[in-house]
């Protein structure tokens, strides 16, 4: 039993599936390489879980930072 040969069509979606692949490929392969040359630098691995921790609070003797916005201190209108 002999196989037709493949239509054009099929050629090209071939054609753009192995591109796609190779830049899905190529994305994972960069992801991978930041993942780990941030772990071998040894940067610290900081998540956010809503739970001030010790790097969050100001440094001892220095000014906490505001937390709401300053705005100019309202004056009022003179009669």
């Amino acid at each position: 039993m002999s196989f037709r040969p493949p239509h054009e069509m099929h050629q090209r979606r071939f054609s753009r599936n192995l591109g796609l692949g190779l830049v899905l490929a190529a994305f994972v392969v960069l992801v991978f390489a930041l993942s780990v040359v941030k772990v071998t630098r040894g940067d610290p691995m900081k998540g956010y879980d809503h739970v001030p921790s010790a790097g969050h609070l100001p440094a001892e003797g220095a000014e906490a930072p505001a937390t709401e916005l300053q705005t100019e201190p309202e004056t009022e209108a003179q009669p």
